[in-house]
């Protein structure tokens, strides 16, 4: 299994937001690349990155929106790789409308989805962490330390 993970967010203003797990991946020593890429405004970029995602080296793909928030989904359409949904704030209830459309989804077609907002963004990269553990050793051990700190780096 690969090491690298993509990140994906929905508009540039989502950056900040989605950034604040890119410590954790440098903590574990986890390759990742960020991209800005919609649902609705770039829906061919969105199904030719993620129906080659495997074939490029990513192991897991991180997808931020906010609002109607189908980035998530829409991957998840095109890949059999491990997704996970970062709602994003801003819409109604300061995102309580991304995390029901994240979280929403059809039966055979998963999205693993976390917290609203950085500490979603966080939780996205503990997450891959865990999941490339399963196969890195050395990942496994970072996690293990990081268990020890009290889930902090």
């Amino acid at each position: 299994m690969s090491n690298k993970i993509a990140i994906l967010m929905g508009s540039e203003s989502d950056r900040l937001t989605m950034e604040a797990g890119l410590p954790y991946l440098d903590y574990f020593k986890i390759d990742y690349e960020v991209h800005v890429m919609s649902a609705h405004r770039t829906p061919n970029l969105v199904s030719e990155f993620s129906t080659k995602a495997k074939e490029s080296g990513y192991s897991v793909i991180i997808a931020g929106a906010g609002m109607a928030a189908h980035l998530a989904g829409a991957v998840k359409a095109n890949t059999t790789l491990p997704v996970i949904g970062v709602p994003l704030p801003g819409g109604v209830m300061d995102g309580v409308d991304s995390l029901l459309s994240t979280v929403q989804m059809p039966k055979g077609v998963p999205v693993a989805t976390v917290a609203v907002g950085k500490a979603g963004s966080i939780n996205a990269a503990v997450l891959s962490a865990e999941i490339i553990a399963l196969s890195n050793e050395a990942v496994h051990a970072k996690l293990i330390e990081f268990k020890s700190n009290g889930a902090s780096i």
